[in-house]
C-alpha cells in the first residue's frame, strides 16, 4: 500500500514529532491531557497562507474518496479526529459542500488523516478497521460525539463503544490498536502531508493543488470552487 512506512520513513516520523522510542505522541497514555494539548487551532485562509504551487497531485487508490473520481475538482482535506475545526466544518459545511458540489459531480473529497494526538490516531485506525463500506460513517459518528468521548474519563474505552455500535467488536477493537502496520500506515499519511504541502494544521484543504487552510465557512469554498468550474 501507498502510505506503508520504511525503516527508514518511521525514523523520520518519529523527528518530525520530535518524540524518542517507539511512541509517537510520549507514550501509551490516552488521558484527556494527552489529547487536548496537541490540538492545534486553524489557522485563517489568507492569501499569504495558501500555496503557489498547483501542480496535479497524485490519489493513491487505497484512499477514501467521496464523490466522482473523474469530478474536475479534488478537494484533499488533512484532518484530525480531536480536532474541533475539523468536527465543525464535517458537520456544518460539510453536508452542503455535498449538495452543492461532490453529489452533483463538481468536485471528490478525499479525507486525509493527520493525527494531532494518539487519541486521534486511534480513531484513524478504528476507521480503517471497520473497512471501506463502513468508514465515512464511522468518521462521521465521531466527530458528531466527539464532545463526548474526547471528555470521557476513559477515552479509548469511549472509542471502544462508538466501535461497537458500528459493529467493531472489543476483540475486534484491541487488535485494531494493537496493527501496528496500519499505526504506521496512518502516520506515513501525516508525514507526507508535512512533506508535500508543509501541512502543520488542521483542517487544511488542498484544493486541485492548492493550499487552503483552515477554510471554516461555506462561503469560502464557493469563492474558490466556483472559478475553478469555470475553467473546466
Amino acid at each position: 500500500m501507498r502510505y506503508i512506512l520504511t525503516i527508514l520513513t518511521a525514523i523520520a516520523v518519529a523527528a518530525v514529532l520530535g518524540i524518542a522510542g517507539m511512541e509517537y505522541f510520549g507514550g501509551p497514555s490516552t488521558d484527556r491531557q494527552a489529547s487536548q494539548t496537541a490540538t492545534s487551532p486553524a489557522a485563517p485562509a489568507t492569501p499569504a497562507a495558501v500555496a503557489a504551487k498547483a501542480a496535479p497531485v497524485e490519489i493513491g487508490a487505497d484512499e477514501f474518496i467521496m464523490g466522482d473520481a473523474n469530478a474536475p475538482v479534488t478537494i484533499i482535506e488533512y484532518a484530525s479526529l480531536t480536532c474541533p475545526h475539523c468536527a465543525n466544518f464535517h458537520l456544518n459545511i460539510l453536508p452542503k459542500l455535498k449538495k452543492s458540489y461532490i453529489d452533483t459531480g463538481k468536485a471528490r473529497l478525499v479525507y486525509r488523516d493527520f493525527p494531532l494526538d494518539r487519541l486521534a490516531l486511534s480513531g484513524s485506525m478504528m476507521a480503517r478497521c471497520a473497512g471501506r463500506e463502513r468508514y465515512f460513517g464511522f468518521i462521521d459518528t465521531m466527530y458528531r460525539k466527539q464532545a463526548s468521548w474526547k471528555a470521557a474519563k476513559d477515552q479509548l474505552k469511549a472509542l471502544a463503544r462508538i466501535g461497537l455500535l458500528g459493529g467493531i467488536s472489543q476483540k475486534d477493537f484491541d487488535a485494531c490498536m494493537k496493527n501496528k502496520a496500519l499505526e504506521d500506515q496512518v502516520m506515513a499519511m501525516r508525514l507526507d502531508g508535512q512533506n508535500e504541502f508543509a501541512i502543520d494544521s488542521t483542517p487544511s484543504f488542498i484544493i486541485n493543488g492548492k493550499k487552503y487552510p483552515g477554510v471554516v465557512e461555506f462561503a469560502r469554498f464557493e469563492k474558490i470552487l466556483e472559478p475553478l468550474l469555470k475553467q473546466q
